[in-house]
């Protein structure tokens, strides 16, 4: 089973695709990316300190938030070069956040750009970015038809029943 993100990218990707995902973040989460990145602030772990920030609790880093596109990014096999990130409203434990992706552009060589947008569950923006990168083509859409054939092994992903959904109003 392979999800169709994964096969829109064998496909071929155009410019005016988009995709729509969510995803809910946990205090665990953050703690686990803390660690990763060594970013201790207090306004993630400590209550006092979120307050005397002006929060109503402790909140996700705002990179965490942000790497959503890395979903899109690993299903698609788009290779990031760029990354412009716009941090609007704090992210709480327990928010279900939705990204809205676009592909603005696609060169002819594969270089690419696409716009995203992140809402919380009351639909409030929290988030914006604008990322650059490289999609795969010819050779590497065979290859990804090829991974998937072999059942995607290294995609925990191509198992689960997709959380996002694509469309091209572009096309329609």
């Amino acid at each position: 089973m392979s999800n169709s993100m994964r096969m829109k990218a064998v496909q071929g990707l155009r410019a005016g695709d988009s995709f729509c995902y969510r995803r809910c973040f946990s205090q665990s989460e953050t703690e686990v990316f803390g660690q990763i990145t060594r970013d201790y602030n207090p306004v993630h772990y400590d209550a006092r300190w979120a307050a005397a920030k002006g929060y109503s609790g402790l909140i996700c880093h705002g990179l965490l938030v942000g790497s959503m596109i890395c979903e899109f990014g690993g299903q698609v096999g788009w290779l990031a070069t760029g990354m412009n990130f716009k941090f609007i409203k704090p992210v709480y434990f327990g928010d279900t956040i939705q990204c809205d992706l676009k592909i603005t552009r696609i060169d002819p060589n594969g270089r690419a750009a696409a716009e995203a947008v992140f809402t919380n569950q009351a639909g409030e923006q929290v988030c914006s970015a604008h990322i650059t990168g490289r999609l795969p083509l010819g050779p590497e859409q065979e290859l990804l038809q090829q991974i998937i054939d072999e059942g995607d092994p290294n995609n925990p992903l191509s198992n689960e029943l997709p959380n996002f959904q694509i469309s091209n109003l572009e096309r329609a």
